[in-house]
């Protein structure tokens, strides 16, 4: 029989035990089956569930050790549900895998520790951009052993970790005052850890983990450094990246284009024209009206909601928003 726990910083909810029905490609509406192709009687198993199955079997194929990974559901009132009445939510099944691994290679803490990389396990109501009961994140445990490993490493998880800290400034913009970039050390004061390594070292934050992603409110974004404008929420669009994307700057000399060559040959690289701050990279992939992907990190900008424009300095920039 297999059971399992949520995975979330509060108590542990624990289900009746669950049917795993094995799903793999998709074609049009529905998951075709089919059965597992590994036949190593040293394997072990594990179920896991962190949002889409498809994105969960992704990152577990790429664990060593792991030798396959199935995409299935769990629980649920209706036997052999199709793809559609799942992803529709009102099955009450869960969309999990199953995990075929190594022991001799990675443990089942090691494969514990996995999910925390790859879904959020502080959100109940799904994962990402896919919302609902059906993405929760959750542990099938088989074994009291697997419940003990699971309720052990839970416990020691920093969930903070998956609500980083922003660091905002409550100065007003003046556009007419002579910016001076502050110091190395400066900075480091002023910034948080990720949004020092994202504006002054040219990092990259997490995708789907960071405040701007999913952010819909009218308003515009701004530089965290020098607070300068550079993109508006009505050029904002859903990307599917996990990072916020734009179709274009408030003005093109709002921003700054560098040739970069740092990862598998060139990109467009993204930076504010005042501060310098690295902000991201423009592709090709964008929607019309200029088939251009603003891809910026959240942890370089600061959002300036419509309805504090005003205060803040930014009264000018409100006709690029209505």
């Amino acid at each position: 029989m297999i059971r399992n726990i949520f995975i979330l910083s509060a108590a542990f909810f624990v289900l009746s035990a669950f049917s795993f029905t094995q799903v793999y490609s998709y074609e049009g509406n529905e998951p075709s089956t089919k059965t597992e192709t590994t036949t190593n009687n040293t394997l072990k198993t594990a179920y896991f569930a962190g949002g889409c199955f498809w994105c969960v079997e992704s990152g577990y194929e790429k664990v060593p050790g792991v030798k396959e990974v199935i995409s299935g559901y769990s629980g649920g009132d209706k036997e052999n549900p199709t793809y559609r009445q799942v992803a529709s939510g009102q099955t009450k099944h869960t969309e999990a895998v199953k995990v075929l691994y190594d022991p001799t290679v990675i443990t089942y803490e090691g494969l514990v520790n996995a999910l925390w990389r790859i879904a959020d396990p502080t959100d109940k109501n799904g994962q990402f951009v896919d919302r609902g009961k059906q993405y929760r994140p959750a542990i099938f445990y088989q074994t009291n052993e697997e419940k003990s490993i699971a309720e052990r490493e839970k416990s020691e998880l920093d969930f903070s970790q998956f609500k980083p800290e922003i660091k905002t400034s409550n100065m007003k913009y003046d556009p007419n005052q002579n910016f001076v970039k502050p110091s190395k050390a400066e900075l480091k004061q002023q910034l948080t850890d990720i949004q020092y390594k994202v504006t002054q070292e040219d990092g990259t934050e997490k995708p789907y983990d960071n405040i701007y992603w999913d952010n819909v409110r009218p308003g515009i974004y701004v530089d965290i450094v020098s607070g300068e404008p550079l993109f508006s929420s009505a050029d904002k669009y859903k990307s599917g990246t996990g990072w916020p994307s734009f179709t274009k700057p408030i003005k093109p000399n709002f921003v700054v284009e560098k040739d970069d060559y740092s990862w598998l040959g060139k990109r467009i690289e993204i930076r504010s024209k005042i501060a310098d701050s690295h902000l991201g990279h423009v592709f090709t992939d964008g929607p019309e009206p200029t088939g251009l992907r603003y891809c910026m990190n959240s942890a370089a900008l600061k959002f300036i909601p419509k309805e504090q424009m005003e205060e803040k300095g930014y009264g000018d920039y409100l006709k690029y928003i209505q």
